[in-house]
């Protein structure tokens, strides 16, 4: 089974909201890019990955928590991170039951996240 498939299982398996909301950050990673690459790691954690990892997801007993590996390096407008502001690499974004996620915000930070990772590529 690959990736994408268990990462498929692990959603499913997610009955409550918080299912639903691990299904819609999914969907709009990939329209954010659909080059993104799918990836399981840290024990079984939804990881996206392009030129570097980009973002993880992960659902915990009140939220569904999306960090950002080089947030601290992202610009937020909108701020939409609200969670590990005072690290100096990671930010996160921690969606709660009754939160809506704002589509607009996500989609900018990811599209970020992978130009902030091929610009890192490129510096020699």
């Amino acid at each position: 089974m690959n990736s994408s498939e268990l990462i498929d299982e692990i959603i499913a398996k997610m009955t409550d909201w918080r299912g639903s909301t691990m299904a819609d950050i999914r969907r709009i990673i990939h329209e954010a890019d659909p080059a993104i690459i799918e990836e399981l790691k840290w024990k079984g954690t939804p990881v996206w990955s392009d030129a570097g990892i980009v973002c993880l997801a992960k659902a915990f007993k009140d939220k569904v928590k999306v960090t950002f590996y080089n947030g601290a390096h992202l610009a937020d407008p909108d701020k939409a991170f609200n969670s590990e502001l005072e690290g100096k690499q990671w930010r996160a974004i921690d969606i709660y039951k009754d939160d809506k996620i704002n589509e607009r915000s996500l989609k900018k930070l990811i599209q970020s996240g992978v130009d902030y990772n091929r610009a890192k590529k490129f510096i020699f």
